[in-house]
């Protein structure tokens, strides 16, 4: 964590010991200025002491002042240039309208002044977020706001750097406020800058911003994993200072020298991993962990290797970042092997400078010291080329929200990775189409695409691209994107850099050509889930629109979610079920029903014969694995059990996994109507879908029409809510010779 307020020396009086405050921020960075840096302090403190509200403000301790110099000093640990320091001061001065920003070129130069302009744009962000916020997503005020706000940060990234060092002060400040104005906050840091530190690589900063925003947006997750980690922190600390002691010894023997440390795991990555993975907090490896700082790169791996010697590996837990960087330029090892006592651990191995960019990011590289020598790195470019990225397709749509969705896509770990017919490698989110790859590739052959070739073989365009395949893409000369592409339910596109182009492409089009589309859409979309007919205008102006044409026209052009209007038609329907995503026939809801011996679930089969090992006495709760005996079942062990260790040893292939059984998931029956042309193998297409979907069916009949060649489909089917609904009519209504498929809502 960041520590600032320690920092910052306090007079008898109360007020702060600006000298002493001088002395540790230049001991931090020698570079900085001192006395120029006291000019800026002591402007900053003159301006607050003439405004009596300042004054105020500050026997509450909450000055713009002191607010200033916690900014300064965040940055003055990130190694940044004068005028950054001086523009941190003098920027609450100037936002809260006690300095004028004039005042500030003519004294301090127009740079400062510039700088601080900057972040004053970058209020534009706060206000769109803000639920208070009036202003409609896309109007050309806020386009153009977000767009000099991109522009600032494209021209000198030192303004994003002070903004961060600004929002982390903001969101330290709102412990004591109330809970609208700190979940204000956190939301705004969690969207927008903690994933923002993270594409320009600054790990400390990121990891602040996310664990504060985690305690005050998630309270009661936060606290057990915080209870968890206190309960067992002396036992840890214990252990890592033993296993510090024999690495130690270990690498001096081989001539390796090496700053060894106890790495803390931050409680929200604890969180985002054990929901990623659906692991329970023993399972997680990385809680138990070291870090290994060593001079040259080939001691990283001459480290590892001797970790792997002295502790046995952990299969699939080994990631080299060194040979293949993250995107935002993180480099190092990590492996995670069974430590002493049969304890998992987790170990980080890289060079001191590999360390100190991984903390610092594009300050490690940084450009503003009176030099204009290119770095050896070219990480640096890269941030600001990605920011660029950001600004062109901004620049186009003006999509805040989607703005979030790109700074957060770099943060998540997989990706996929294909190749155009040339040879190209090129990066997506998992998950990704076709479509998706088109419009990463260009935004014309997105608009043009009308199919798609995987390894020379013809795949539908909601396909899920995989690592390593080859993509090539089939388009036409007057092809045009279709609404449907942006029908969440049919999967066409995954990534918010698609929609958006997709989204401005539509915006173009006649608004009479949007309202019609747009009703037709929504009308056929609530026939196929059997919804009654809402009316239209109640349904506007719960979607925050003027009029149902409104209404029609944002949802034919793409700015609304067809997903997020048929929810609001629930919700009208039937408001006294508004917490049910969706509501079904009267039938009775199923659910999740206990087994027998510890709720044991065997590789998804179940209620299989098995024993709890003598050995270890596994517990719910333990991280457990399983062992196939001869004659007696399966027998169950704690995963760090010494015994069940060395039978893998022995007789891996006997090893499975098990848990305690699953989530329970809440399923409501209802009932599906499919007519389709008849034809062979029709029953076995939907019912891979199904499959896929994973839905179970109660019941299915079907009758065929030798009249019209025709055949209707009737299902029960178990489903989790409304949005799975519509992605499963989706799917199916894409198979060959399907008619029409809808729900059969019976009165």
């Amino acid at each position: 964590m960041v520590q600032v307020r320690a920092h910052q020396p306090i007079n008898t009086d109360g007020s702060i010991n600006l000298d002493a405050w001088l002395d540790h921020v230049v001991s931090v960075d020698l570079a900085v200025d001192r006395q120029a840096l006291k000019e800026a302090c002591e402007f900053a403190r003159q301006a607050e002491q003439q405004d009596n509200a300042a004054k105020n403000l500050w026997a509450e301790g909450t000055s713009s002042f002191q607010t200033g110099l916690e900014i300064a000093e965040i940055l003055a640990d990130l190694k940044l240039d004068q005028d950054s320091l001086i523009a941190a001061v003098i920027y609450r001065g100037v936002r809260e309208g006690k300095i004028p920003l004039p005042d500030v070129s003519q004294r301090f130069g127009p740079t400062v002044a510039k700088l601080i302009d900057g972040v004053l744009r970058m209020a534009a962000i706060s206000a769109s977020l803000s639920p208070r916020q009036s202003l409609v997503l896309g109007t050309q005020a806020q386009v153009e706001n977000l767009r000099k706000m991109l522009v600032a940060m494209v021209d000198d990234v030192r303004v994003a750097l002070i903004k961060l060092a600004e929002r982390t002060c903001a969101i330290r400040a709102v412990k004591n406020t109330d809970d609208e104005k700190r979940n204000r906050v956190a939301r705004e840091v969690f969207d927008i800058y903690a994933p923002l530190a993270h594409r320009l690589g600054i790990g400390h900063i990121k990891w602040e911003l996310e664990d504060l925003s985690f305690r005050y947006l998630e309270p009661e997750q936060y606290k057990q994993i915080a209870k968890l980690l206190h309960e067992r922190r002396l036992d840890r600390e214990r252990f890592i200072t033993d296993v510090m002691c024999q690495l130690e010894n270990e690498l001096l023997a081989t001539g390796v020298t090496a700053d060894i440390s106890g790495r803390a795991k931050h409680i929200y990555s604890i969180w985002r991993k054990m929901q990623r993975k659906g692991l329970e907090f023993s399972q997680i490896y990385d809680v138990r962990a070291v870090r290994v700082l060593v001079p040259e790169m080939r001691d990283c791996y001459t480290a590892l290797g001797i970790v792997h010697t002295l502790w046995r590996h952990i299969p699939k837990e080994f990631d080299d970042y060194i040979a293949n960087p993250k995107e935002n330029g993180y480099r190092s090892l990590h492996t995670a092997v069974i430590g002493p006592e049969g304890k998992v651990l987790e170990v980080q191995i890289r060079t001191h400078a590999m360390h100190e960019e991984a903390e610092l990011g594009v300050c490690a590289h940084w450009k503003y010291k009176g030099t204009d020598v290119k770095s050896s790195s070219n990480h640096y470019e890269e941030k600001i080329s990605w920011l660029r990225q950001v600004l062109e397709w901004h620049e186009e749509l003006g999509d805040i929200g989607g703005l979030a969705e790109q700074l957060r896509v770099d943060i998540e770990p997989d990706r996929v990775y294909v190749f155009t017919p040339d040879g190209h490698a090129i990066d997506l989110p998992k998950g990704a189409t076709p479509l998706d790859f088109a419009y990463r590739v260009h935004t014309e052959i997105g608009h043009n695409c009308r199919g798609a070739k995987i390894n020379g073989r013809i795949v539908p365009l909601n396909y899920s691209l995989q690592t390593g395949e080859q993509v090539e893409i089939i388009t036409s000369k007057h092809g045009t994107p279709s609404r449907d592409w942006l029908n969440s339910n049919l999967g066409y596109i995954t990534t918010s850099r698609a929609r958006a182009k997709i989204v401005h492409w539509f915006k173009l089009q006649a608004r009479d050509q949007n309202v019609a589309a747009g009703k037709v859409l929504l009308e056929r979309e609530l026939a196929r889930l059997a919804l009654p007919q809402v009316d239209f205008d109640k349904l506007a102006e719960k979607a925050n629109m003027r009029t149902a044409e409104d209404m029609f026209a944002a949802l034919g052009a793409g700015d609304l979610r067809l997903a997020q209007l048929v929810n609001l038609a629930q919700q009208l329907v039937e408001p006294e079920r508004g917490n049910e995503q969706l509501e079904l026939i009267p039938r009775k809801a199923t659910g999740y029903k206990p087994g027998k011996r510890g709720d044991i679930q065997i590789q998804g089969v179940g209620n299989l014969m098995t024993q709890m090992a003598g050995c270890c006495q596994p517990l719910p709760g333990d991280a457990i694995v399983g062992y196939i005996t001869q004659g007696r079942g399966v027998s169950i062990h704690r995963q760090d059990c010494a015994s069940v260790l060395q039978l893998g040893g022995r007789e891996p292939e006997r090893i499975i996994q098990v848990s305690w059984g699953p989530v329970p998931v809440l399923t409501y029956p209802v009932d599906i109507i499919i007519r389709a042309y008849d034809r062979s193998g029709l029953l076995r297409d939907v019912s891979q879908v199904l499959l896929n979907e994973r839905i179970n069916v109660l019941a299915v009949n079907t009758r065929s029409n030798k009249e019209d060649n025709t055949a209707l489909m009737s299902l029960t089917i178990e489903i989790p809510g409304l949005d799975a609904l519509g992605r499963l009519l989706g799917r199916i209504s894409q198979l060959p010779n399907i008619i029409e498929t809808r729900r059969n809502r019976t009165p």
